[in-house]
């Protein structure tokens, strides 16, 4: 009887919701809201009895700050790939990698077993003036073996206040005994841009990322290369963003803005329509409209895709190599005060001519493939945005996803096909009717 009653009561209840939504909408959207809100409270409480069982009953007592980190992390990381949360040691991590200045020896690393090797010491820095070398391997720091830390743990290791000391122990090549190197830690300034002369008649630029710095270190390059070159005899430049994994969206505008006199660079549109951005060029083109190719691989990701998309997309600038990796959304780093940050996508950016390139690349002007050595072959894979388990899908109407292209740059400069083809066809060796492009042809300013 009881069970009857309640049905009864329940039916009428619902029977009077829905006469008084149909009276007013808004009280049956306010009612939904109410019902959605109560549903999210329960999910919140499963969460809480879960980290209870879990505090409480595991095999080990579980550190609870890392609990609640991996927690967060994992509803960002379910998002999509770019979404994450980074705690307080990370998130300094990305502002130092960002700004591109910090107290620490000048060296590149990676791991190589147990130990740090060193992968090159950066000109003119601690490191390098006190004699580090390439293919070092780092065994001990400050008499503490390295063995058993993570590669972040070392690096956060070696850097520290300018003016301070570190011993690092060395194993080399060709040396019996350990070598104990004591470095003074300064300002290292990481150099985004290099530039060089090549063959006397064109100026090579390479950008390795996109942070605080690069921009003025683009403006600083062209103006000595076009010092160096200026003449008669100057082919034009090539910009080479293979491998460039990205970085700031203001940097990539700004760079593009370096080439282009005027026009749309990128727009962003989010899930708030009123909230789309678009970045346009200001008049003044550094190099005054001289030939200019883009180099790109499917290790060109982001901010990378961002510049030669809108070289392309403006015929201001010749495309050449293979498929880009294909990120083509905008992650917004959300600080958490001393919790760290979030760092979640917020939207999609567009090239000039509305393409996203989400999932699918920019193609080059000219499909030039960088051969593999024999000993690699067979081993490296192809692999892009569309490759990422989760990844923002391309939009209704666009181009099917595709993956990326392969990432090997020669090191010996001799062996580079694609760079080689670019400076080809600046020195009018091989033609092309992609080359020069017609600004004409581009899309309107």
């Amino acid at each position: 009887m009881i069970r009857r009653i309640g049905l009864l009561v329940t039916g009428a209840a619902f029977g009077a919701v829905t006469a008084v939504a149909l009276a007013d909408p808004a009280a049956l959207l306010q009612i939904r809201a109410n019902a959605a809100s109560s549903d999210v409270y329960r999910q919140l409480n499963l969460f809480g009895d879960v980290f209870e069982r879990v505090r409480d009953q595991y095999v080990e007592s579980p550190d609870e700050k890392e609990l609640i980190a991996s927690a967060i992390n994992g509803m960002l990381q379910s998002l999509d790939p770019h979404s994450s949360y980074m705690p307080p040691d990370d998130f300094r991590d990305m502002q130092v990698q960002t700004s591109g200045e910090f107290g620490g020896l000048g060296i590149e690393v990676t791991m190589e077993g147990d130990l740090i090797k060193v992968v090159s010491p950066i000109d003119d820095t601690p490191a390098f003036k006190a004699g580090v070398l390439a293919g070092d391997l780092i065994t001990h720091l400050d008499g503490d073996e390295v063995a058993g830390l993570t590669l972040a743990e070392a690096v956060d290791r070696m850097r520290g206040p300018v003016n301070t000391d570190i011993t690092i122990t060395v194993r080399r090549d060709g040396v019996s005994d350990p070598i104990d190197i004591t470095i003074t830690r300064d300002i290292v300034q990481i150099q985004s841009v290099k530039w060089e002369v090549m063959g006397e008649d064109v100026g090579f630029i390479r950008i390795s990322s996109f942070n605080e710095r690069t921009s003025s270190g683009v403006r600083q390059a062209v103006r000595e290369l076009s010092e160096e070159l200026g003449g008669e005899g100057m082919k034009g430049f090539v910009l080479d963003l293979r491998n460039n994994p990205g970085g700031l969206l203001d940097e990539a505008v700004d760079v593009s803005d370096a080439f282009l006199d005027r026009g749309e660079i990128v727009s962003t549109r989010g899930r708030d329509e009123e909230k789309a951005q678009r970045y346009d060029a200001e008049d003044g083109d550094l190099i005054d409209g001289q030939p200019l190719i883009v180099l790109i691989n499917g290790g060109s990701a982001s901010a990378s895709e961002i510049v030669a998309g809108a070289l392309q997309d403006h015929r201001r600038a010749t495309v050449v190599g293979t498929q880009s990796f294909g990120k083509g959304s905008v992650q917004t780093i959300v600080p958490l005060g001393a919790n760290g940050a979030i760092r979640l996508t917020t939207a999609r950016y567009y090239t000039p001519s509305g393409r996203s390139i989400q999932a699918r690349g920019i193609d080059p002007d000219l499909e030039v493939i960088q051969p593999l050595p024999e000993e690699l072959q067979g081993k490296l894979e192809a692999r892009g945005e569309a490759s990422l388990r989760g990844h923002l899908v391309a939009e209704e109407g666009e181009e099917e996803e595709r993956s990326g292209s392969l990432t090997f740059v020669p090191v010996e400069r001799d062996d580079d096909e694609q760079l080689k083809y670019a400076l080809g066809l600046l020195r009018g060796e091989r033609v092309s009717e992609a080359f020069p492009p017609d600004p004409s042809a581009g899309v309107p300013n």
